[in-house]
């Protein structure tokens, strides 16, 4: 299963320095609950839309990763990873966001399909956005505002040999 696991510059430190981040974790992917949001019964419509979707729901929760890591770069991260389907259990939960679910495996380096990372121009916003994060999940429509903000600006996509270098330039 594709999975879009949210993370920040310093997880993906760990993740090229040790070759694997250790499981649990939260991630997104489409589950059900997704597809019925957006309206598809039919498991093979739409799935890139799908998958979009996951991943921004994980650049989302990048930006509360980002407020508990002072060391990480206010650039947004996900990484698109590839589990097995058994490692993976939806979060039928009305309090965690459509396509929470959790990977109960590890999620090696050669797991990883590529990476999702903000560009230099966002990281203004990001920052912005990772100090008010909490108050727009809690109903702040200026909150929600600056995190738009930074949920405007596209992730740039890396292929998984590109990563070291495109850290080194952060």
């Amino acid at each position: 299963m594709r999975v879009y696991l949210p993370a920040t510059t310093s997880v993906l430190r760990t993740l090229l320095d040790e070759g694997l981040l250790t499981g649990p974790h939260t991630a997104f992917a489409v589950t059900p609950q997704l597809r019925e949001f957006y309206g598809r019964s039919d498991p093979s419509a739409d799935l890139e839309e799908l998958e979009y979707a996951a991943l921004l729901t994980a650049a989302r929760a990048s930006l509360r990763l980002l407020d508990v890591d002072p060391m990480a770069v206010r650039r947004r991260v996900v990484l698109a990873a590839d589990v097995p389907d058994d490692q993976v259990d939806v979060m039928d939960d009305p309090h965690v966001e459509r396509g929470a679910v959790r990977v109960r495996a590890d999620v090696r380096m050669r797991d990883v399909a590529s990476a999702h990372i903000d560009g230099s121009e966002a990281e203004e916003d990001v920052r912005a956005a990772v100090n008010v994060v909490l108050e727009a999940d809690l109903g702040s429509e200026d909150a929600q505002f600056v995190v738009d903000q930074a949920e405007g600006h596209e992730l740039a996509w890396y292929a998984t040999q590109e990563l070291g270098p495109a850290l080194e330039l952060l």
